[in-house]
């Protein structure tokens, strides 16, 4: 069931439950008034009938025979008229009787002073009236023709009014569910042709800053990042394909001219070290697209714990010491620090490693000295990291898009390289809620700064 029918159907029951409630106390307070002025009027004309038998002392015939030609034409109330020994001194229609009077009861009407009560439909009241220092007790019956009838009448006209109030809210609240629904349903048909080939489709928002303009907003905003992801792994897929498809296709040329014809072990010897040093460019290639994607990990999937970066500074020295022997790297600390937290983060050790390794090898690797040197600060704020190098330099033009994934600037002709490297760095800090800076001069030197919080 859709969420329009079910709002249409959820208003239609409130909006039902509203009204039957409002027409049931209604009702209810119609028939205590008809049940309140009908004992009231059977109270006035027992006292009128006592009066014409006591004090006017009207014949018994006489007020019979009245009761007995307006019962004809209305339904006459039935007085009876006893003393307290329970003695009959008038009766409307002895015959009739309807109340049957009992001697409990006339005892309760002398007791209570005035009792009233249904027989059936008929309305009874019964009351001790004083009469020249007598006590005479009085009971009166009638049935409320008149009054049921205008009870029944409203009764038939509230519920034929509640059927069709019922049916006028359902209509107008499916037609206003509709109207008010209608956004989502363009909302819908939009996204329906939304896909990865039409990307930049968006969904229209209005000026009127309601809940359906936020999902919108929300919506187009999904759609950007969707969108610019989508790109970047087009261009990911298509900088991968193009990185590995160079060092197989140089393998692959150097292993089929070798094998053509026979050679001396000093060709095949220089052969094999061509596709030893292709071989480490793909290792080092599939090392980095590993590192690449933990980096884009939620950072709730990745463990931290608390790290010292001195340390994590030195493992990573050693691991490029160990793989390029000529670089040269040196680490200075710029503050003496007299507790750990001075010079703790906390964070992934693996990840930082890797980030440093990369910035360290890039110093060492576009300096004619192959030499790089970090310096260490501190404040009350983080951890400040210098990597800085004498080199080649980036350019002006490059500086904006160093970090972006196999971009390689105008430097690229000095070494080898993929391109991943600062973009894996700039992507593990981010990672560790730190931020990354660089500043160049072309011949003079590069430094990165890291700024990473503290505990």
């Amino acid at each position: 069931m859709k969420i329009r029918t079910r709002l249409t159907i959820l208003f239609t029951f409130i909006t039902a439950t509203i009204l039957l409630l409002f027409a049931s106390v209604i009702y209810y307070s119609a028939k205590k008034n008809r049940e309140k002025d009908f004992y009231t009027s059977l109270k006035k004309e027992a006292i009128t009938k006592a009066n014409l038998f006591l004090n006017a002392e009207v014949e018994v015939k006489t007020l019979q025979e009245i009761y007995h030609n307006n019962r004809k034409i209305l339904n006459e109330v039935e007085v009876a008229i006893y003393d307290t020994s329970f003695h009959l001194l008038y009766h409307d229609a002895v015959d009739l009787d309807f109340v049957k009077e009992t001697r409990p009861m006339i005892d309760e009407i002398y007791k209570k002073g005035e009792v009233r009560f249904y027989q059936k439909d008929w309305q009874v009241i019964g009351l001790k009236f004083p009469y020249k220092n007598k006590k005479y007790l009085i009971t009166a019956a009638a049935y409320d023709q008149y009054g049921y009838d205008k009870l029944n009448s409203l009764l038939r006209t509230s519920s034929f009014v509640f059927v069709i109030s019922i049916l006028f809210i359902y209509l107008a609240g499916h037609f206003f569910s509709k109207k008010a629904f209608e956004p989502v349903t363009q909302m819908t048909d939009k996204v329906k042709k939304i896909s990865a080939t039409n990307l930049d489709l968006r969904l229209n928002t209005n000026k009127n800053n309601d809940e359906l303009t936020d999902l919108a907003n929300t919506f187009n905003e999904m759609l950007n990042r969707l969108e610019n992801s989508f790109d970047a792994q087009k261009h990911f897929v298509s900088n991968i394909s193009h990185e590995l498809r160079t060092p197989l296709t140089a393998m692959f040329a150097e292993l089929q001219l070798t094998a053509e014809k026979e050679r001396s072990n000093e060709q095949y010897k220089k052969a094999i070290e061509h596709i030893i040093s292709d071989t480490q460019k793909l290792i080092h290639l599939s090392n980095n697209l590993l590192d690449l994607a933990k980096a884009n990990y939620d950072s709730a999937e990745i463990a931290f714990k608390n790290l010292r970066l001195d340390e994590v500074l030195i493992e990573a020295r050693n691991d490029v010491l160990h793989n390029n022997s000529s670089f040269k790297i040196n680490i200075i600390f710029e503050k003496d620090f007299e507790d750990d937290a001075d010079i703790s983060v906390n964070g992934n050790e693996y990840l930082l490693k890797v980030a440093f390794a990369n910035l360290m090898e890039n110093s060492c690797k576009y300096s004619n000295d192959k030499q790089s040197t970090v310096a260490v600060s501190f404040d009350k704020e983080g951890i400040i990291l210098r990597f800085s190098d004498n080199g080649i330099g980036i350019a002006a033009d490059d500086l904006k898009s160093i970090f972006v994934p196999f971009y390689r600037g105008e430097n690229k002709t000095f070494t080898e390289g993929n391109g991943i490297g600062l973009s894996l760095s700039q992507k593990i800090v981010l990672l560790h809620h730190g931020n990354i800076s660089v500043t160049s001069q072309t011949n003079i030197g590069t430094i990165f700064t890291i700024q990473l919080p503290h505990l």
